[in-house]
């Protein structure tokens, strides 16, 4: 189930969960730290077979949430690993107050695991805010919901015609790349938002890895140029 996609990182690609009567897919990203320490990029569902698939790679140290939305698996992986930090932003926090939070995420990474990433907080919407991960040693981005990227296999094969009409239409499709149109209305506070997105694009990127769809093993700056372009 998990996808090496460079030293000490891996995918995980998880069912399809309903959003707006829309069957998403989803995935999780794995970094393994220092002292085989693991950090869990929003956790798909834990089975069995994907928890000895995890274990056998360290132990899970810390468990991230990268916006409010990313948050439905949360709790089973903090029962399964409940010595795990569990960060997000004030967002996650406010949506889970359920689920104990170790602290919240922004434009600064907190010390346990700062030395190997970047944050970019894109935070002019309204609606949402989300933080981007840049992991320094494999140069890759990893993003939730600021970019879709749905193949036509996908499509044509999970959401119906109206849907892939409204996904077309929003430019959540392969080739476009973009946030859900909804959510990029939202944004008004253009300028930090722009100040976000020339911080991303002045990382060295080579990969990017988004939640839903295509992800990008390579070009990914050029991907990204064009699927921020709406900044």
């Amino acid at each position: 189930m998990l996808i090496n996609v460079a030293q000490d990182i891996w995918i995980g690609e998880g069912g399809l969960v309903d959003f707006y009567s829309c069957p998403y897919p989803t995935r999780m990203v794995v970094v393994r730290l220092a002292d085989n320490k693991l950090w869990v990029w929003s956790p798909i569902e834990l089975s069995t077979d994907l928890k000895t698939e995890i274990d056998a790679l360290g132990t899970v140290a810390h468990l991230v949430s990268p916006n409010k939305i990313h948050h439905l698996f949360l709790g089973p992986w903090q029962q399964a690993y409940p010595k795990a930090c569990l960060w997000g932003p004030q967002s996650t926090i406010d949506k889970r107050k359920d689920l104990q939070f170790t602290g919240g995420l922004g434009d600064q990474a907190p010390q346990e695991w700062g030395d190997v990433f970047d944050l970019i907080w894109f935070n002019g919407s309204f609606f949402m805010d989300e933080v981007v991960f840049f992991h320094r040693p494999s140069h890759t981005v990893i993003m939730a919901d600021l970019s879709e990227n749905f193949s036509e296999t996908f499509i044509q094969k999970h959401w119906n015609t109206w849907q892939r009409v409204i996904a077309k239409l929003w430019g959540i499709v392969e080739g476009r790349g973009y946030a859900p149109l909804e959510w990029r209305l939202s944004f008004f506070k253009r300028k930090a938002t722009r100040q976000a997105k020339e911080r991303l694009l002045s990382l060295p990127v080579e990969k990017a890895i988004m939640a839903h769809g295509e992800w990008q093993p390579s070009n990914a700056r050029a991907f990204l140029e064009k699927s921020l372009s709406w900044i």
